[in-house]
């Protein structure tokens, strides 16, 4: 599985679709869509295994992201949030299961202008179970993906949002899978937001001496569209560090 980020609209703020997920070409849409069809095969063959309802739900989040109406996003979700409820009430313990029915949930609240926050707050419950299960799945995307929602979400009393329990879930990624761009971008991108630049600069330097072990690691087609979008982000991130904007913290 690739870098899953969030994207859903909640109250006074949005979390923007990274167009790395799956819409970076014609080839990651195909595969994305032959993932989606031969899943759900799989499962509605044997809906009782939990292993194949998550890998379904999955695939329903996959393709989620390259729909152009919020009428098949919405769609997709609900069939991977079933998907994933049905693998739970076999294995209540699959980390998977409740990752991916937080994931479906995001794509389901990004259809959504009213009741997001009540899906929010089931995604971070959601998040949290996974974590507790197995908080490695995805390259530590349970870790991730909970920090990115602290970290972009309104603050209390409007939602859940929070810096020190954003900084928390995605330092804690960052140590899981050290040498995953996702996760030493995505927290050097959130030091930079929060204009802490003295983090910023030795997250920087860090993520120069894992590039070259990562080019290796994740290598070959089914990484190309993350590594344009690691490598445009990588970009970005180090003209900001030059131009001296990521001293200034995000309003």
């Amino acid at each position: 599985m690739q870098n899953l980020v969030l994207a859903v609209i909640l109250p006074g703020a949005l979390l923007a679709p990274s167009d790395s997920l799956l819409g970076g070409s014609s080839s990651t849409g195909s595969r994305a869509e032959a993932a989606y069809t031969s899943t759900r095969e799989r499962y509605r063959a044997d809906e009782k295994s939990p292993e194949k309802a998550w890998q379904f739900s999955r695939a329903c989040f996959d393709k989620a992201e390259m729909v152009d109406t919020s009428a098949k996003r919405e769609s997709l979700a609900k069939e991977g949030i079933d998907a994933a409820r049905r693998c739970l009430q076999n294995l209540p313990r699959s980390s998977e299961g409740h990752y991916y029915l937080a994931m479906n949930l995001g794509q389901l609240a990004r259809t959504k202008s009213v009741g997001a926050l009540k899906l929010v707050i089931e995604m971070e419950r959601e998040f949290k179970s996974a974590i507790e299960f197995d908080e490695k799945i995805d390259h530590g995307g349970p870790r991730r993906t909970l920090g990115i929602l602290y970290r972009d979400a309104p603050g209390w009393p409007a939602s859940i949002g929070s810096r020190s329990k954003a900084r928390q879930e995605l330092e804690r990624a960052a140590q899981l899978f050290p040498n995953f761009p996702e996760n030493r971008l995505t927290l050097a991108e959130s030091y930079a937001s929060w204009g802490e630049h003295k983090h910023l600069l030795a997250e920087v330097e860090s993520i120069k001496s894992v590039i070259p072990a990562a080019r290796q690691e994740w290598k070959g087609e089914l990484w190309t569209s993350s590594w344009a979008d690691w490598d445009e982000r990588w970009e970005k991130l180090l003209k900001r560090l030059e131009s001296g904007a990521a001293k200034k913290p995000r309003a």
